[in-house]
Parts: structure tokens; C-alpha cells; sequence
């Protein structure tokens, strides 16, 4: 059974688990803290970064979230998340990246260093004025989100995809 490596508040371990969810693929979480890897983990994934599979049977190590997507994307053909024209595709892979790399630096990334890394890791109180820029970009992100809900079914077109998870998560 495949043994996923997360941080309950990564969102790409998060997005991970939702596709594992969708297609059926059996997994066990292992939970990683960022600030103190397991020495299987490290052995794992060489950047200690969730989300990380790992299927011992097989020796087959996954790392990145993108990456491990797609894996499941084309060995597994049940629930397709990344589908229809190439057009269609490219617009989920566009989408997927927004959340994965734009919300999650303006938004996610600073709230979680200052509500979690410094309360945790760094004994340190956290600074209101970042707070506050994260939350007006979240606004913003929050009104393109809700553009794609009125003019779609779903975030990138008819059918749920990888797109709908990454901003789920």
C-alpha cells in the first residue's frame, strides 16, 4: 500500500489526498512536520517537502504534488482529473498552477508562517501588517474564484477536475 507523507496544513498534501480519494488508491498517511522530518521521510524525499508517496514493494518513490498527480493520472483510468480537449487540459494545468503557486505564495504560505511557523518553530508573535496583506490578497483571489463559479460548473469548465482539488485545498 502506497504510504503518503503529509502535513495536515499543506495544501498539496491535501490536493494529493483528494485525488488519491477520487480514483481509489489505497493509501496510509504517514504525518511529517515540516521542522522535524522522519528519517524515512529524508530517505524518501531528499527535500523533505510534502507531499511524498512512497510504495516500499515497488522501491518507487513520488515527490511534489503536481508530479504525483499526474502519476495517478495516467496509470490509473478511473475518475480523470486532467481531461477533455488539449485546450481544455491546458486550462486545468493553468488553474492547477495558479492555486499551487500564486495563492499559495500570497495567501497560504504567509499565513502559515506567521500563525504557525513563528507561534511554533520560532517562539515569535506574529506580524499584523503581513496578516493583513495576505487577507486582502486572499479577497482578491476569492473574487476570481467566484468569477469561475458564476460563469462554470466547475473551476475549469463541465467537469470536476485537478483544478476544483487544488483550490479545495
Amino acid at each position: 500500500m502506497w504510504q503518503l507523507f503529509a502535513f495536515p496544513l499543506c495544501p498539496f498534501s491535501r490536493k494529493v489526498r483528494l485525488a488519491l480519494s477520487e480514483k481509489g488508491v489505497a493509501y496510509e498517511i504517514l504525518r511529517e512536520h515540516p521542522w522535524d522530518p522522519s528519517d524515512l521521510f529524508g530517505h524518501v524525499n531528499h527535500a523533505q517537502r510534502t507531499p511524498a508517496l512512497w510504495l516500499e514493494e515497488k522501491n518507487l518513490a513520488l515527490a511534489d504534488s503536481q508530479a504525483i498527480c499526474e502519476y495517478f493520472e495516467e496509470t490509473v483510468e478511473r475518475s480523470p482529473l486532467i481531461l477533455g480537449t488539449a485546450a481544455a487540459r491546458a486550462e486545468i494545468r493553468r488553474l492547477v498552477a495558479l492555486f499551487d503557486e500564486v495563492l499559495f505564495a500570497d495567501v497560504v504560505h504567509p499565513l502559515l508562517h506567521e500563525k504557525m511557523t513563528k507561534r511554533i518553530v520560532l517562539r515569535q508573535p506574529p506580524d499584523s501588517q503581513a496578516l493583513r496583506h495576505a487577507m486582502r490578497a486572499a479577497h482578491k483571489h476569492l473574487d476570481y474564484i467566484d468569477w469561475l463559479v458564476d460563469t462554470r460548473r466547475w473551476l475549469a469548465g463541465a467537469q470536476l477536475s485537478l483544478a476544483d482539488f487544488a483550490a479545495a485545498a
